[in-house]
């Protein structure tokens, strides 16, 4: 499948910030691991949107969004949030 360039937001940053250290390096994990695997077991595709868009459990009640280019192998990770806040 090929190695994925990983790109996060900005916004990511701040999310990162308002959380435990021990979160966000399982967190971080998850993330790092997209650039293998896209699209790992219980990833979920999000539905209307317009590029690939998914999302993915990470420790706890944490979620990450994110957008899969696969033709420029590029992964752009949009924000990390709570699950109450990812599905509003």
């Amino acid at each position: 499948m090929g190695s994925y360039n990983i790109v996060v937001s900005p916004r990511v940053d701040k999310d990162l910030r308002k959380l435990p250290k021990n979160i966000i390096k399982t967190i971080s994990l998850v993330i790092d691991g997209l650039a293998k695997n896209p699209r790992p077991d219980g990833c979920k595709k999000l539905r209307g949107a317009h590029v690939e868009e998914y999302r993915v459990k990470a420790k706890r009640d944490y979620r990450v969004l994110y957008q899969v280019y696969d033709k420029e192998k590029i992964i752009h990770v949009l924000r990390v949030l709570d699950r109450k806040e990812a599905y509003r």
